[in-house]
């Protein structure tokens, strides 16, 4: 055990949390650049919208991850689901959504 001990250097990992911390922050930063520019760009053209700063592009990057955040939701009191069995759900429901609309023009047909 205390081999392992003297092996141990958490001073040898600060600056490779530190680089990625900063690199992290500007990452994040240049996309809110990228997506100010893409608006400037595209929208008072497409849509008649005014430009905008660059904290309000950064800002619509925060909105647009709160709002649309893509991955696993867990929410306290809810059973997970996994990502198989909600697929297989969407399946069923697909499923269940074609055979009404086969009975249906078939219905129509006969008519």
């Amino acid at each position: 055990m205390s081999r392992q001990w003297n092996q141990f250097r958490p001073l040898t990992h600060i600056p490779v949390i530190f680089g990625g911390l900063i690199l992290v922050t500007g990452l994040a930063f240049l996309f809110g650049l990228f997506v100010m520019w893409l608006w400037n760009w595209l929208m008072p053209d497409l849509f008649g919208l005014g430009p905008i700063s660059y904290w309000q592009g950064w800002g619509l990057v925060l909105l647009a991850n709160l709002l649309f955040k893509i991955g696993p939701h867990h929410y306290p009191g809810r059973a997970h689901r996994s990502d198989e069995e909600w697929k297989e759900r969407l399946r069923a429901r697909f499923k269940k959504r074609d055979n009404e609309r086969e009975d249906t023009s078939e219905a129509a047909e006969q008519i």
